[in-house]
């Protein structure tokens, strides 16, 4: 019988090649069905809110993630009851960092729909080294919300799973967990200390962790911030999942006040990659979006500012809603 099923699976990896199919495709899955839709960011039009901070809902092959829940503790619901989105049919979150305008409507969320579906938003996995205490001044205050979250989200019935390296959360959904710094990118801001087992030392948000996509027109990578560098979220993406081009890149970059090198370089390295689509928001700078769109030899339609209601979608591109045009 064991045999039986190895000649099997020898033939439907035959049945594969013959047919032009990428034998890793079928270990690892690809995701048919994709769109992101921003819920937080700077730009708005219409009746939604804007704010300094970022969400975005994933729709992925019928999997709902809710990523990121924005700075301010109202907007993202606000926004969600704007734009007809139920998030009683999201059981999972991803926090990419513990920023306080990544993590500031999460525990409103929450509450929002406990008391109907208590499975809602009741799964959040983050990156390992996001519950460690911070500290912004030489006075030493506590200044990470992850650390009064956790206790109050786990007695709702809320759990978190903590990552230390790349997973696949379903066939084609990756989460990279702590990305490795191998280019030297000093993507966070300054002044802020972490207290890991190590010791105390400047924070440069190593649990920063991303969304990656795997499709049949190449990778789409979902950032938060960005604080681990996009050309080391790129990079790590290609060398985890496969080695494709940048489908598209969405969420913040956190570029807004980047220099003319770090800009130049940046730009370089993401060409050697390749990239089809940018949907930058929240830290990645207006000026960022249409250097890189010249930059990275895009059109208007295909490199654009978030706003909130924007859209990316598999087989359909960018949607940036009329502010944004």
């Amino acid at each position: 019988m064991r045999g039986n099923f190895r000649w099997l699976a020898l033939l439907l990896i035959l049945c594969s090649v013959v047919l032009g199919a990428d034998p890793s495709a079928m270990d690892k899955g690809r995701v048919h069905a994709l769109k992101v839709t921003v819920l937080s960011t700077m730009l708005a039009d219409g009746d939604e809110l804007g704010e300094w901070g970022f969400s975005a809902l994933v729709e992925a092959d019928g999997h709902r993630i809710l990523f990121d829940t924005g700075g301010h503790s109202d907007v993202v619901l606000k926004n969600c009851g704007t734009l007809k989105i139920d998030l009683t049919t999201v059981p999972e979150v991803v926090l990419s960092h513990w920023h306080p305008d990544h993590v500031g409507g999460f525990i409103t969320l929450r509450d929002s729909v406990l008391a109907t579906t208590p499975t809602a938003l009741a799964r959040t996995h983050v990156g390992e080294g996001i519950f460690l205490p911070r500290t912004g001044s030489a006075d030493g205050v506590q200044i990470n919300p992850m650390l009064s979250i956790k206790p109050t989200y786990e007695k709702s019935g809320g759990e978190f799973v903590v990552h230390d390296k790349p997973v696949q959360l379903y066939p084609g959904v990756w989460l990279t967990g702590p990305v490795p710094r191998k280019y030297p990118e000093r993507n966070w801001s300054k002044g802020v200390q972490v207290k890991a087992p190590t010791g105390v030392k400047e924070d440069n948000l190593p649990e920063d962790t991303a969304l990656i996509f795997d499709t049949d027109k190449g990778l789409v990578v979902l950032t938060g911030c960005g604080h681990a560098g996009v050309v080391n979220i790129a990079d790590f993406a290609r060398a985890t999942v496969r080695p494709s081009r940048i489908y598209a890149l969405i969420g913040g970059l956190h570029l807004f006040e980047a220099s003319e090198k770090t800009l130049v370089w940046t730009a370089e390295k993401l060409n050697s990659f390749g990239v089809d689509n940018l949907l930058g928001a929240h830290c990645t700078g207006v000026e960022t979006v249409y250097r890189f769109r010249h930059d990275l030899g895009l059109d208007r339609s295909h490199a654009v500012v978030g706003a909130v209601g924007a859209t990316f979608e598999l087989g359909h591109g960018i949607d940036p809603r009329q502010i944004a045009k």
